[in-house]
C-alpha cells in the first residue's frame, strides 16, 4: 500500500493498493509492460566489483568522489504538513557528502501511478530515476523483470543486518535483496485505557483476552463493539489475516514462493477466529466492508474497545474530534494462547531501489546506506514520526520518548506478506476475496482457504504479471 496525502493520513501496506487510511484508494495494482535486457546488469556488476567492494565493506563510511556528481531520486511526498522530509533529508545528505548532489524527482502520490511509469520508464532503457522509493511489495516483481539493482551484489551482509527482523527477508527475491527498506509501518492494537481500568483488565496479549475482555466491557454496556479491524474485500483483509495465519503458525506459500501452503489447519484456525469475532457479536458485521477509515471511525467515535490499524491511528485518535482523546494506548499485536508474545505485525512500508541503468551506482550507494545509516533514520523518526527500519535507532531512547507508538515498536514481530513471487497482486487477491468472504458468512472458513489456496496455485502457474 502506499502514501501520501498527510502524516495522519497514509501508509505503505503492501500491493499498491490501500492498507490504512493514509492511502484512501481502493484501486488494485495494474499489471506491468516488463521487459528489459539483463546487459545493464551485467554492466553494473562489473562497476560493483571493481568499485564496490571496498566501501561496501564500510556501511557508514562516506564515499570520496573526485568530482561532483548528481543523481535523480524519484519519492512520493512523505507529508503535506510541515517541512519536507525528502528535502530535510537531502540537504543532510549533501552535507555529508559534498561531491554528490541529489535532484528529487516528486513521484505521484497514486502507487499504482507510480509504480506503471517506472516499469514503463526503466524498460524503455531509461537512466532516470538513478534511485527511486517504492512499495515494499515491489521486490519480486522489479526482480524479476530486470527494473531494479540487487542490491545483495555490491552491499555486504553487515549492512543488511542493521534493519529489523523481517524487513531484508521482504525485499528479497530469490535470494537477492532489491530493496533498502527506508520507512515502514505495521500493525498495532489500540485500547481504550479508560475501559480496562473500569473493569480492571490488563492489555490483552492473546487473541482468546481480547475477545474475552470485549464480551466483558460489552456485558457491562460500557461499549457497543469489542474490536474493529479491516475486513473488505482489499489488501487490507490480506494484512489482517497474515497477522492471524502467522500467530497460527501458517504461511502462504512454500519457501522458493513456487506453490500454495495455504490449506493447512493453522490457516482455517486463523479464519475461524476472524469469523467468530463477527459470529459472538465482539466484531460488527459490518466489517466485510471495513477498510482503514471505517474501523478508525468506530474506535475514535467511542464505538470500540480495541482497535487493529497502522501506526498514524494513534495521532488521528488524539485529533480534534475525536471522543476517545487520553484514553487511548497502544501495544503490540496479540497472538493465539500457547504460543510466544507477542504476536505478528504485517509489514508496510517503503523500500529504496536502484536503477539498474543508472550509470552512478557508487553514488546511488552512498544515498541508500546514509538514507538508512543513524542520521537519516533519526531524522525521520523524531522529526516526522516514521518508523525507521535501523534496528538500533528503533531501539534508542531518543526515538522511543517520541510518541507511544514508536515506543511500543521496538517490543513488536513483524511479518511481510508473501510477496516473493511477481504474482502477488493475484495471490493477494485469492487471499482478500476468500478471507472476505469468509467474515461475512457467504463461505466457511474451511472452503474459503482451499480456494484461496487453489487461485493461488493458478496465479503462481501463470507467466506473466
Amino acid at each position: 500500500m502506499s502514501k501520501r496525502t498527510n502524516k495522519g493520513a497514509k501508509m505503505s501496506c503492501g500491493d499498491g493498493a490501500s492498507c490504512d487510511a493514509r492511502d484512501k484508494r481502493s484501486a488494485r495494482r495494474r499489471p506491468g509492460r516488463l521487459a528489459t535486457s539483463t546487459a545493464a546488469i551485467s554492466a553494473i556488476g562489473v562497476i560493483a566489483v571493481a568499485g564496490g567492494a571496498a566501501e561496501a565493506s564500510h556501511p557508514a563510511k562516506v564515499a570520496s568522489h573526485a568530482a561532483t556528481t548528481t543523481i535523480t531520486w524519484s519519492a512520493s511526498p512523505i507529508t503535506t504538513s510541515g517541512p519536507d522530509p525528502r528535502t530535510v533529508l537531502i540537504n543532510d545528505f549533501q552535507k555529508a557528502n559534498p561531491t554528490i548532489k541529489v535532484k528529487l524527482i516528486s513521484a505521484p502520490t497514486n502507487t499504482d501511478t507510480n509504480e506503471s511509469g517506472l516499469e514503463t520508464q526503466i524498460s524503455g532503457g531509461s537512466t532516470s530515476p538513478d534511485v527511486f522509493m517504492g512499495d515494499v511489495v515491489w521486490p519480486a516483481v522489479f526482480g524479476a523483470h530486470q527494473l531494479a539493482y540487487p542490491l545483495s551484489k555490491s552491499l555486504p551482509s553487515s549492512f543488511f543486518s542493521t534493519f529489523a527482523s523481517g524487513l531484508v527477508a521482504g525485499a528479497t527475491y530469490k535470494g537477492s535483496v532489491y530493496g533498502a527498506p527506508f520507512f515502514e509501518d505495521q500493525g498495532f492494537l489500540y485500547y481504550r485505557k479508560d475501559l480496562l481500568k473500569k473493569e480492571g483488565l490488563s492489555v490483552p496479549t492473546t487473541w482468546e483476552q481480547v475477545m474475552a475482555d470485549s464480551e466483558k466491557l460489552q456485558k457491562a454496556k460500557l461499549i457497543q463493539y469489542g474490536f474493529v479491524w479491516q475486513g473488505a474485500d482489499y489488501e487490507g483483509a490480506t494484512c489482517n489475516f497474515m497477522e492471524y495465519l502467522t500467530d497460527a503458525g501458517g504461511k502462504v506459500l512454500n519457501s522458493s514462493g513456487t506453490k500454495s501452503a495455504l490449506n493447512s489447519p493453522s490457516a482455517v484456525k486463523a479464519l475461524s477466529f476472524m469469523r467468530s469475532l463477527v459470529t459472538s457479536g465482539v466484531t460488527p458485521a459490518a466489517v466485510s466492508t471495513y477498510q482503514e477509515p471505517q474501523a478508525m471511525n468506530a474506535f475514535d467515535n467511542g464505538q470500540a474497545a480495541f482497535l487493529r490499524n497502522w501506526d498514524y491511528a494513534y495521532s488521528t485518535s488524539q485529533s480534534s474530534g475525536s471522543k476517545v482523546i487520553g484514553e487511548v494506548g497502544v501495544a503490540p499485536m496479540p497472538t493465539f494462547q500457547g504460543q510466544a508474545t507477542p504476536g505478528y505485525s504485517n509489514i508496510g512500508g517503503w523500500n529504496l531501489y536502484i536503477n539498474p541503468h543508472s550509470k552512478h551506482l557508487q553514488q546511488d550507494l552512498t544515498f541508500i546506506k546514509y538514507m538508512t545509516g543513524t542520521a537519516a533514520q533519526t531524522a525521520l523518526a523524531t522529526q516526522f514520526s516514521e518508523i525507521p527500519t535501523n534496528q538500533s535507532v528503533r531501539s534508542s531512547a531518543k526515538v522511543i520518548a517520541v510518541n507511544p507508538v514508536l515506543a511500543t515498536v521496538p517490543k513488536t514481530k513483524l511479518v511481510a506478506r508473501p510477496a516473493q513471487t511477481p504474482q502477488y497482486p493475484k495471490v493477494s487477491q485469492a487471499i482478500y476475496q476468500n478471507v472476505n468472504e469468509a467474515i461475512s458468512g457467504s463461505k466457511s472458513p474451511s472452503a474459503a482457504i482451499s480456494a484461496a489456496s487453489s487461485a493461488i496455485n493458478t496465479a503462481l502457474s501463470g507467466s506473466g504479471l
